[in-house]
């Protein structure tokens, strides 16, 4: 089979720069190719070459012209700057406001109503609430307040100087989370800053309250199993069944960031109006959670023996949430929080009573934190048997876990340790919420956590030298002293053991105190020179 081929291109001449054109290329033109040049006779004379234009500069070019192409790209290569959009009128700034109106605006805002709940105070809006405001309260606040199991009387009816008159406003507050339906209304400044400062204490009562309702529940378990259970507890995966079972969810977008915030909001305003014991209530009554339910248990792992006693209280049974909400401390109580301080310390901790950390460390540690403090006891046996305890308490807090822990599990301070991450946490957030009243609660929670990180905390007991005084296994110290990073994590361990301990002895007051003034973690004290 013959193939024959045919074009209408006609040959090109011997010389390719005789050929002669004119500002139309025809259609037929074919250029050469480079990697064949025709090489040029050396004896001929180069050629100018002229453009001869045959159109009218009226007419327009045709599509094919080189000049149409050249003005085309010329518009194109034309530097056309954008049209700059006005920035939004949040970021434009404003002048300054004068000290009178400055003055004005800070003496009617409800945040300084409240002198004897600075806490509370600090946690209203920074305005008066708005018309918008009151008509969503007038229609959604009964139904809130009907599923959480509260009066349908207005809160205004309790006596001024009570936490639970402001409980409407912050119940208000709580379920303003920033994408709700009706814009207008939450992004009003004190509608957006209250509910982000709400939801950034929420976060941290719910972990103490949590915290310790598992350590008296679970006296013999390690941490770890008990850190599982309260993310299964109040981790987002499980937020909508919570809410939905408190007939919360039409109230709520079902959104996971947005009913974490609820949430947390929900129980921050809870806590500030009645307390933690009332957090108990609406979390296993009203929410309906199950500590023993399967989807919160923790994964199973590998158990070391206990052999060591637990306090007579825990002996034999499972506390419950009423137990630890409605417990009262006796009158003579050696401790703030009792049933906490013997949950945390074993009472097997007595066979160390006398030893030589106990007789040579023990008291350079209690001078550095400055224990012990003085108390008004009725009994001097009390004030006697408190300093022991607390003594007793110390060493544990200094026992790394390498001393003992695979013969007797709880003699370590990782239970202690446990229990002052989460008073740290809260503490230090009421501290940033009071002194930052006009802070977003995005910014008191970044804030928070650089103030709060770990190596601060380890740093910080370093600069009092009590890092001489943690008990290692011989094993451990010898790799220590050859390494001073890996005795870090160690010494951020013991410093929020102590403050464990404090919160179990002395209470609260204390923990603010050895924040604020022992360990500076603000860092605004002068420093010796």
């Amino acid at each position: 089979m013959e193939l024959s081929l045919s074009t209408s291109f006609k040959p090109f001449p011997k010389y390719p720069y005789l050929i002669s054109f004119s500002s139309s290329f025809p259609s037929s033109f074919l250029p050469l190719h480079p990697n064949n040049p025709i090489p040029l006779p050396l004896h001929l004379p180069l050629p100018k070459i002229y453009a001869i234009s045959k159109t009218d500069p009226t007419e327009p070019l045709p599509k094919t012209s080189p000049q149409r192409l050249l003005k085309e790209l010329s518009e194109r290569k034309r530097v056309i700057s954008p049209k700059n959009k006005p920035p939004p009128r949040r970021y434009i700034l404003k002048p300054p406001l004068d000290d009178a109106k400055l003055t004005q605006r800070f003496l009617n805002s409800p945040q300084l109503s409240l002198k004897q709940f600075p806490l509370l105070s600090s946690c209203l809006p920074s305005q008066n609430l708005t018309q918008f405001d009151q008509t969503w309260i007038d229609e959604y606040l009964l139904e809130a307040k009907q599923a959480l199991g509260y009066s349908l009387e207005p809160s205004n009816v309790n006596p001024d100087n009570t936490p639970a008159a402001q409980f409407d406003t912050l119940l208000y507050l709580a379920f303003q989370h920033p994408y709700y339906v009706d814009c207008r209304r939450v992004n009003a400044r004190h509608v957006k800053y209250g509910h982000s400062r709400l939801m950034f204490l929420g976060q941290y009562v719910l972990e103490l309250g949590l915290a310790e309702f598992f350590l008296q529940r679970y006296p013999r378990e390690s941490p770890g199993p008990m850190r599982e259970r309260v993310f299964a507890l109040i981790g987002k995966r499980f937020l909508p069944d919570w809410l939905k079972a408190a007939s919360l969810h039409n109230l709520v977008f079902p959104f996971d960031e947005f009913e974490k915030s609820v949430f947390w909001a929900l129980f921050g305003a809870i806590y500030l109006c009645f307390g933690m014991p009332e957090v108990y209530r609406v979390l296993f009554e009203v929410f309906g959670m199950d500590p023993e339910a399967e989807e919160c248990q923790p994964k199973k792992r590998r158990q070391l023996e206990d052999i060591d006693y637990v306090s007579v209280e825990f002996e034999g049974r499972k506390l419950s949430w009423q137990d630890v909400a409605t417990y009262r401390p006796p009158e003579d109580a050696l401790f703030a929080h009792p049933r906490l301080f013997r949950a945390c310390v074993p009472p097997g901790m007595h066979r160390f009573r006398g030893n030589i950390w106990d007789f040579d460390s023990r008291p350079q540690v209690m001078r550095t934190l400055g224990y012990p403090l003085p108390m008004n006891d009725r009994i001097p046996e009390i004030t006697e048997a408190r300093n022991i305890e607390l003594g007793l308490g110390l060493q544990l807090c200094f026992m790394h876990p390498s001393k003992y822990k695979y013969e007797h599990p709880r003699f370590c301070f990782e239970r202690l340790e446990y229990l002052g991450q989460k008073i740290q946490d809260l503490v230090l957030a009421e501290r940033i919420l009071m002194k930052h009243l006009d802070a977003p609660g995005k910014w008191i929670e970044e804030k928070h956590r650089r103030l709060l990180m770990n190596k601060f905390c380890g740093k910080y007991l370093r600069e009092k030298y009590l890092h001489r005084f943690i008990i290692y296994s011989d094993q451990v110290q010898d790799s220590y002293e050859h390494n001073r990073r890996l005795r870090n994590p160690a010494t951020t361990t013991v410093n929020q053991a102590i403050h464990g301990l404090s919160y179990a002895v002395y209470g609260k007051p204390d923990v603010r105190r050895l924040m604020f003034e022992v360990f500076d973690f603000e860092q605004i004290q002068p420093k010796p020179v």
